[in-house]
């Protein structure tokens, strides 16, 4: 199934066995060569950076993703509860009266300048196991959801190059039509240049200027392969693997051909049609961007 590597999912969990504690999963996708992955995480979690980063791996093959997980307790919402060191505010007093007796001058702490002395807050233990547990867990679920929004997206997509993909058949069936009498005015015009002439021509070296001709603005190469590439866009977008590289190929053997038929071009419905083809094609490159 054709995937967008654009979404965005979040999910949340509580851990009952760590003062209830809410772990929270938030990522983004959009596209990317390849896969390009940034992790947001706490500290006593960073360990394990590489473990999260490898079940990411086994789900994804391209994007750019931003996650972000996020640890917030019941009683707490920044996640850090602040527990003070009996010990250290009483050694931060005793040296305050140290201090007050060398100097002979009174001096006063604020709470905030206690509370930043090193060793006075004391950060809550976690429990990085059942933590560690639940937020690999937790970015599975995550994972899943992601690649569901990524299909969904990715079928509005398929069905918006399929859409592209029927217009330019259409185009390419109307030139296809047009060929026989775009030779037939191309001859009428070297036969009239050799009337207004007023000469006796040659009929075998006309005739051959004519094949020439006829050889040298000859499209019917071209308009082949662009049906054959239609085609090959059409099964590709069956395919159950990622093919977002294979579309972007494709998409650039297409403005190839739309490109020298346009140069080819010696009629103006023909030009007309060229152009529409290019636009059609730059709209269908756009979507292919995105998918995986």
């Amino acid at each position: 199934m054709i995937r967008s590597m654009t979404a965005f999912s979040r999910q949340d969990k509580t851990n009952t066995q760590d003062n209830n504690a809410v772990l929270s999963w938030e990522m983004r996708t959009v596209n990317h060569r390849y896969l390009d992955i940034s992790l947001s995480l706490p500290d006593y979690l960073s360990p394990y950076e590489n473990d999260f980063k490898d079940i990411i791996r086994s789900v994804l093959g391209r994007g750019k993703l931003d996650a972000k997980l996020t640890i917030t307790h019941e009683n707490n919402e920044t996640g850090v509860q602040i527990k003070i060191n009996p010990d250290a505010v009483k050694a931060l007093r005793a040296a305050r009266h140290k201090l007050e007796a060398l100097t002979k001058k009174p001096m006063s702490f604020s709470a905030i300048d206690i509370l930043q002395w090193p060793g006075v807050i004391q950060e809550e233990e976690h429990k990085p196991e059942t933590l560690l547990n639940d937020a690999k867990a937790l970015l599975k679920i995550t994972l899943d959801d992601l690649i569901k929004m990524r299909e969904l997206e990715g079928k509005r997509l398929s069905a918006l190059i399929l859409s592209r993909s029927e217009s330019i058949l259409e185009i390419v069936a109307s030139v296809k039509q047009r060929r026989v009498e775009v030779q037939a005015a191309m001859r009428e015009r070297i036969m009239k240049k050799i009337a207004e002439l007023d000469v006796t021509a040659d009929n075998n070296r006309l005739e051959q200027e004519i094949v020439y001709q006829t050889q040298r603005l000859d499209v019917d190469e071209e308009l082949d392969r662009l049906e054959s590439h239609i085609k090959e866009v059409k099964t590709t977008l069956k395919s159950s693997d990622p093919v977002g590289r294979r579309l972007d190929f494709l998409m650039q053997e297409l403005n190839r051909e739309a490109n020298t038929l346009a140069s080819k071009s010696n009629d103006a419905k023909t030009t007309k049609g060229a152009v529409e083809l290019k636009v059609l094609i730059e709209q269908m490159r756009e979507q292919v961007m995105n998918i995986e």
